[in-house]
């Protein structure tokens, strides 16, 4: 049987997913944000929220199953047996369609992860979920994990009993954006949720067993605000104690409500060296027992990681490294890692990269020694 010789269906796709889920098999679950107000994010503008139908999404499961079943039979064929992964890749770089890419990305990880989409899946009734991550798991018994997208708000209005049956059913984890826990910044970026609500969300959604991941914006308060952004939100994830914290950095476009309040002043954006400092507090402040990720391109310093709260002074000694450099070796280094020259501080000792990066620097110091802020940012909002 060659590749893409029966019908495969279609499988729709949404916008995003989380950098963790590269490899997971997409399921477009609902379509868009049911809230889709906040100021500080631009996807889903425009676009109205749907709930799909059980069936329509069955469908699209079984459409998986053919093209799975496919792979693995000519993988069979081609005598690689249990090297599926072989197959897999070469399909993936010659698919006939999407649909076929998408699945044999997900077989050449190893299949075993999938990841529900849209921005809150959680709010489709319970009964409806519980049905559908069912028939997933009947479908392809070797999937060991099952995550999504929900709002502290949605989790807050389930019951406890329906979260545990979500769990039961093998939703493994949940992706909350809890942005910040403080109240004032939460109703300014109109978020539709109060840090109690946050809490309480997040706390049930620990208690049903499914592993949590709570997402933090640096930078969301801005220079007004970052204090209080650093300390309530750290007050809020050690109420909540989730499995992972998240952290992005705010970067701003023009799909935004945001963007216009940035331009006509009305929101001072910090700077780097002023987030950094932010991330510093928040850290800090946390005592909860949660795996701190920086996993998103956006973050200046993506190497603050650990398991919180043993290697807090290893997260925070990152952050000491990088105010401790001489301030023109700071701005090579921001500047180098939004244009993508570094990745990580010590790519400072590559005199290759630091050499580009320095070119950059005068490239945008506009003659007076210094980066315009507005430089950096208009290098940051390609990757959102």
């Amino acid at each position: 049987m060659a590749v893409g010789e029966t019908a495969a269906g279609s499988l729709e796709l949404g916008p995003i997913r989380p950098p963790s889920e590269a490899y997971s098999l997409l399921l477009r679950v609902t379509r868009n944000c049911p809230w889709n107000r906040c100021k500080f994010c631009g996807l889903y503008k425009g676009q109205q929220f749907e709930l799909r139908s059980v069936d329509e999404i069955k469908r699209e499961i079984q459409t998986v199953k053919v093209i799975h079943d496919q792979i693995k039979e000519l993988a069979g064929k081609a005598g690689h047996g249990n090297q599926v992964a072989k197959m897999a890749a070469a399909v993936f770089n010659n698919a006939p369609s999407d649909v076929y890419r998408q699945v044999a990305l997900w077989l050449y990880a190893g299949g075993r992860n999938v990841f529900l989409q849209d921005a809150n899946t959680l709010i489709m009734p319970t009964d409806d979920l519980v049905e559908i991550i069912r028939f997933l798991k009947e479908t392809f018994p070797g999937i060991e994990r099952i995550t999504s997208y929900g709002r502290s708000k949605t989790a807050a209005m389930k019951s406890l009993e329906e979260l545990k049956a979500l769990h039961d059913a093998g939703l493994s984890r949940l992706h909350l954006g809890l942005e910040s826990g403080y109240d004032p910044l939460l109703a300014y970026m109109n978020k539709g949720v109060t840090a109690a609500e946050h809490i309480a969300g997040g706390k049930k959604v620990v208690a049903s067993g499914i592993s949590l991941c709570e997402y933090v914006i640096l930078g969301l308060g801005g220079r007004k605000w970052w204090r209080e952004h650093a300390a309530e939100t750290a007050k809020a994830l050690n109420e909540i104690n989730p499995d992972f914290i998240r952290v992005r950095t705010l970067a701003v476009n023009e799909r935004m409500p945001l963007y216009r309040e940035v331009a006509n002043g009305s929101f001072l954006r910090a700077t780097d060296e002023e987030i950094v400092e932010e991330e510093k507090q928040l850290i800090e402040h946390l005592e909860c027992s949660a795996s701190f990720v920086s996993d998103h391109i956006t973050n200046l310093l993506p190497e603050i990681e650990g398991k919180l709260p043993e290697e807090k002074e290893k997260l925070l000694s990152v952050i000491r490294r990088f105010q401790a450099l001489p301030p023109v070796e700071r701005t090579n280094f921001i500047v180098g890692r939004r244009a993508g020259l570094y990745v990580y501080m010590k790519n400072l000792a590559d005199e290759r990269r630091h050499n580009a990066a320095e070119q950059v620097v005068r490239r945008l110091t506009e003659g007076n020694g210094e980066v315009p802020p507005q430089a950096i940012y208009a290098m940051m909002e390609p990757f959102i």
